[in-house]
């Protein structure tokens, strides 16, 4: 989502070089030697924070004695970033969920990049003021989209509590088998407690993440069988990985756009069949 952020606001004054592919899990990243070397070449490093690249923090310190490293998350302000439930003083570093919030992050990176090359600054604005157009119209979409769908139908049950950004922005109750970090083991009963929650609230749809396993939520769904409700894989968001390059939900708009689309057609919301932009593909 970064290195997004960054080709559309440097377009082709930058060179971008993203360590993070498509469908890859952020919490259990490690940088290879390769990824190293090319860190320590670069003009300019930007990365989330707020923990998301923990296992890292150490690396970025020794580099920052290098190179320019700037942790473009870690300047939102603290009241509007939800508490991390596991541990105490970190925030949810899953803003890239709520596309107002994500607009902070457009401006830090536009900061980033004025200062590693001021010569370049008047693109950089525009095109970061266009880009957070896009991001604009994107809310606007998501908070109709998401508003058609019944009351009672609100709740998310999906793999890991990525969706707390999006749950608060459009008035969503958000329920994650695992923790912030995918990382964290999901005990048994979370998943009896998540079980008895879809039958007594006769919730019909719940979501896999295309970077997380579906195994603990195939666990709900026979949990719910064996009670003698039927629930179903209501589609595939993406939480902290975007599509594949080229696709609909490559870009960090089009992700966004397809989980809104997704969640909101089957909980049973009103949304164009093909998304925002008449772009996502059938089945999708």
């Amino acid at each position: 989502m970064i290195a997004d952020a960054v080709r559309s606001v440097g377009g082709d004054r930058v060179a971008v070089r993203a360590l993070m592919g498509p469908g890859v899990d952020p919490h259990a990243f490690r940088q290879t030697r390769s990824d190293i070397v090319a860190m320590t070449r670069a003009d300019l490093v930007l990365y989330h924070g707020l923990d998301l690249e923990a296992q890292m923090i150490p690396f970025f310190a020794d580099l920052a004695g290098r190179t320019s490293v700037v942790a473009v998350a870690e300047a939102l302000p603290q009241d509007q970033l939800l508490a991390d439930e596991d541990y105490e003083n970190r925030f949810d570093h899953h803003v890239w969920m709520a596309p107002s919030l994500w607009q902070g992050v457009i401006d830090q990176v536009t900061a980033a990049l004025i200062t590693a090359a001021p010569a370049d600054a008047e693109v950089f604005r525009a095109q970061a003021e266009a880009y957070k157009t896009e991001l604009a119209d994107l809310a606007t979409y998501a908070t109709q989209s998401l508003a058609s769908v019944p009351e009672e139908r609100r709740i998310l049950v999906t793999a890991h509590d990525a969706f707390n950004y999006f749950g608060a922005a459009y008035g969503y109750e958000v329920q994650g088998i695992q923790g912030i970090s995918t990382e964290r083991e999901a005990g048994l009963n979370r998943i009896a407690e998540l079980v008895d929650q879809l039958v007594s609230g006769q919730i019909g749809a719940v979501f896999v993440e295309s970077s997380v396993s579906a195994r603990n939520i195939r666990e709900l769904i026979e949990g719910a069988a064996a009670q003698g409700h039927d629930v179903r894989i209501g589609g595939e968001l993406f939480s902290d990985a975007m599509g594949s390059d080229g696709s609909y939900e490559g870009p960090s708009l089009g992700m966004i756009a397809h989980n809104v689309t997704t969640l909101a057609a089957a909980m049973g919301g009103t949304v164009p069949a093909r998304g925002r932009l008449g772009k996502l593909e059938a089945g999708s």
